[in-house]
């Protein structure tokens, strides 16, 4: 009977993932006939079902309601910021038709679409996320299928009924953006990343895992555990403002939230002292124990910490000192790294674990200690006035991304003052296991036809190739 059951319920699953994929597949095929302008129109509609500031607002608090992470201002700026970023960086590329055309090469280069996209989304931005990546999708041409996390299923419904109001006003199918039906499962959502051309997978490392084993070509993410370092150069009121506000935006679900700052002895004292002054609060050992048994049990981070206040947290762990009660996020001092100190890894909450080291050399190896633990390839920062050791920090790290005096929260998906563009999908290269090293965008949504037209031949002689080699070596 048991196997019985089994059985029908993968045949269940199996019916409902084909049904929206033969409608994607359908939706699509109609869209891959369409010009850049009227592509770049359903990205701007889909864009600003999730910015229009009604429908942002409306989206966070449903996301507050029903998950129970983070808080309802920060998600609506999450939803407006990222989103306007990314449709900045979207309307200035080409994805349909030649996208390149290089004389000296001879190769012509044009886009054409994956097909239909899995989009596995985490419960921790369950608008932004799904937004953002619909729209690199559609930007090449594609029709997607998210994969909400359960906790994120009625802000996914809420969305895809407002994305598809706005579809509806450009004439697009809506097929093109659809989403598993609740209640989603493991093996729905599994299903769904077979039947596609492409999975992309945001969100706990089993889904990634899942992804890269599915079968389908996949884009996964790496686990984020974001150290920084400040060292004796650091303008220390602005690097601990930027570390606060990274820190508590959206109760830190964002996984480039800082999670660990490592101070130069030379300056820890102040830089302490810059960091409660923008509301951090350190706590005693004995304090740090009680937190640690809340926020670890049996070895993992408890969900009854995962992007809650610091008085929430505080109040789990019977800390009701007003001095901590009051502040905007807590401190604790670590000096290892590891198992048996779990404070070292990522908390996805407003605690910050300080480090203190003797001088930039240690505080280099103390990052790439912690990104060994735990956020291998993800990234890391710095707050300095010393550009060489902006460049020493980034040639020693096996990371993705080096910020430089910047809140990573807001600069490492992309910002309108740095240079990478807007995303919340960031890959960590194969430190992480993942495929791609850099922020997901568009261009991970599209294939490319390669037209080779002969050219003036250019065959380099011998001595060219091997003369140098030669004199150095002999023959």
């Amino acid at each position: 009977m048991a196997a019985a059951n089994a059985t029908a319920e993968r045949t269940d699953v199996d019916a409902i993932v084909a049904d929206l994929v033969d409608r994607a597949r359908t939706a699509q095929r109609e869209f891959e006939s369409w010009t850049q302008e009227q592509v770049d129109d359903v990205v701007r509609g889909v864009a600003w079902a999730c910015y229009k500031p009604d429908n942002a607002l409306a989206l966070a608090r449903v996301a507050v309601e029903t998950t129970g992470l983070g808080r309802v201002a920060d998600k609506v700026t999450k939803n407006q910021r990222k989103t306007k970023g990314t449709l900045a960086d979207l309307l200035a590329a080409r994805t349909v038709g030649v996208i390149r055309d290089d004389p000296e090469s001879g190769i012509v280069e044009i886009a054409k679409p994956v097909g239909v996209v899995a989009a596995v989304c985490p419960s921790t931005n369950p608008s932004a996320t799904p937004t953002n990546k619909a729209m690199m999708a559609l930007k090449g041409r594609n029709a997607i299928v998210i994969a909400p996390s359960p906790k994120g299923v009625r802000t996914c419904e809420a969305l895809l009924e407002l994305i598809h109001a706005e579809l509806d006003k450009v004439g697009a199918p809506r097929d093109l953006v659809q989403a598993l039906p609740a209640p989603v499962t493991k093996d729905l959502t599994r299903a769904l990343m077979r039947a596609c051309d492409l999975a992309v997978a945001t969100g706990s490392q089993s889904n990634v895992r899942a992804a890269y084993s599915s079968g389908t070509p996949a884009i996964g993410v790496g686990s984020g555990n974001v150290p920084v370092i400040i060292d004796e150069s650091a303008d220390l009121a602005d690097a601990a403002g930027k570390i606060k506000h990274s820190k508590v935006f959206d109760h830190a679900t964002s996984c480039s939230s800082e999670n660990a700052v490592v101070i130069l002895d030379a300056v820890y004292a102040p830089g302490i002292a810059a960091l409660e002054a923008e509301g951090g609060c350190m706590l005693t050992p004995d304090e740090a124990a009680h937190l640690r048994e809340v926020m670890w049990v049996d070895g993992r981070l408890s969900r009854e910490v995962v992007a809650q206040s610091p008085q929430r947290i505080a109040k789990l762990a019977g800390l009701e000192d007003p001095r901590i009660l009051g502040a905007e996020f807590l401190m604790v001092a670590e000096d290892a790294v590891g198992p048996d100190h779990p404070a070292s890894g990522e908390k996805l909450s407003p605690v910050l674990t300080v480090y203190r080291e003797a001088d930039f050399a240690r505080a280099v190896e103390r990052v790439q200690e912690i990104l060994d633990f735990q956020g291998a390839g993800h990234s890391c920062g710095i707050h300095t006035r010393d550009p060489e050791h902006a460049e020493k920090l980034a040639h020693s790290m096996r990371v993705a991304r080096v910020l430089v005096n910047q809140a990573h929260a807001f600069g490492n998906g992309g910002s309108f003052d740095n240079g990478l563009n807007f995303t919340l999908t960031m890959g960590c290269g194969t430190w992480a296991g993942n495929s791609i090293s850099e922020n997901l965008s568009y261009r991970h949504f599209l294939n490319i036809t390669r037209l080779v037209r002969p050219i003036s031949p250019r065959e380099p002689t011998d001595e060219e190739l091997w003369g140098p080699y030669l004199e150095r070596y002999g023959v």
